[in-house]
């Protein structure tokens, strides 16, 4: 029988220590994993959960790393993160936009190079799912985009902080963490060289929560992207692959917030004609 080993990061806070006094507060994370970790288990995988303070980046690296050792062909990691998404200068040029997306973790960030990495210790034939409720925006500095979700029905930005409700860092904590954190994100880049062109034999799917160039708007309860993925799923009502699965969500979504659906390492048809989370 294939085995199912599931890890769920929700962060509602950040240390300001790293981030130079910004604190990341949100809402909506915890609740986020919380609802995943439940979901996973009723899907009979066995699952871990890091919040805040847990969520460090060794923490995350070593959980993602744990699994990789475990799992073989024909096993399943899903993997969801709930917090803020942000970006770091790319330094190793495998970047278009010339920005690398990151996981804004409680100690620091995880540069999606590394991310690569980790899906390049799993063996072939192992299923990734990686559901992710998180802005990753260009430069952070859209200010049509800004006024778009402000005059949403579920803005709570103000021309102040145009990011506020949404699960993006403000442009301002991005640079000023960055400075002030140079050599540590410059360094990530130069020890992972290869960025997102390493190999990677497992089959990893991403269903995230909006597009590179949009936000992802948090919630007291959950961010509006896990709520409409939890209606959506149905308790396990819903029937159909990956790809339906991922379109329904997108129409329930406002046309601001656009899920997004991409694939990593070796395509796997099988993998993606499963009912979702399906061990």
């Amino acid at each position: 029988m294939p085995k199912g080993l599931s890890l769920h990061i929700g962060l509602n806070h950040v240390d300001p220590s790293h981030y130079d006094g910004w604190d990341g507060a949100l809402a909506g994370c915890i609740p986020d994993a919380e609802a995943m970790t439940s979901l996973a288990k009723k899907q009979k995988f066995k699952p871990t959960r890091l919040l805040n303070e847990q969520a460090t980046a060794s923490a995350v690296m070593g959980a993602i790393s744990e699994a990789a050792q475990k799992l073989k062909v024909g096993d399943i990691f899903f993997l969801t993160y709930a917090g803020h998404g942000s970006q770091v200068p790319d330094k190793n040029g495998d970047e278009k936009d010339d920005y690398d997306e990151t996981w804004v973790l409680y100690d620091r960030q995880l540069v999606d190079d590394e991310l690569y990495s980790l899906w390049s210790q799993f063996a072939p034939g192992v299923r990734i799912l990686v559901v992710s409720d998180s802005c990753h925006s260009g430069t952070m500095t859209r200010a049509i985009l800004y006024q778009q979700l402000n005059n949403s029905p579920l803005a709570h930005g103000t021309l102040a902080d145009p990011t506020r409700g949404t699960r993006a860092m403000p442009e301002d904590a991005r640079k000023r963490t960055y400075k002030k954190n140079k050599a540590l994100y410059d360094g990530i880049q130069q020890a992972f060289r290869s960025g997102d062109k390493v190999n990677v034999s497992a089959s990893v799917l991403l269903i995230s929560g909006c597009q590179d160039n949009q936000l992802s708007s948090d919630g007291d309860k959950n961010g509006l992207f896990t709520q409409t993925m939890l209606q959506v799923w149905n308790k396990g009502q819903f029937k159909g692959r990956y790809r339906k699965f991922y379109q329904e969500i997108a129409q329930r979504m406002p046309p601001w917030q656009s899920p997004n659906f991409y694939r990593a390492g070796l395509t796997n048809p099988q993998f993606e004609a499963q009912n979702p989370f399906t061990v």
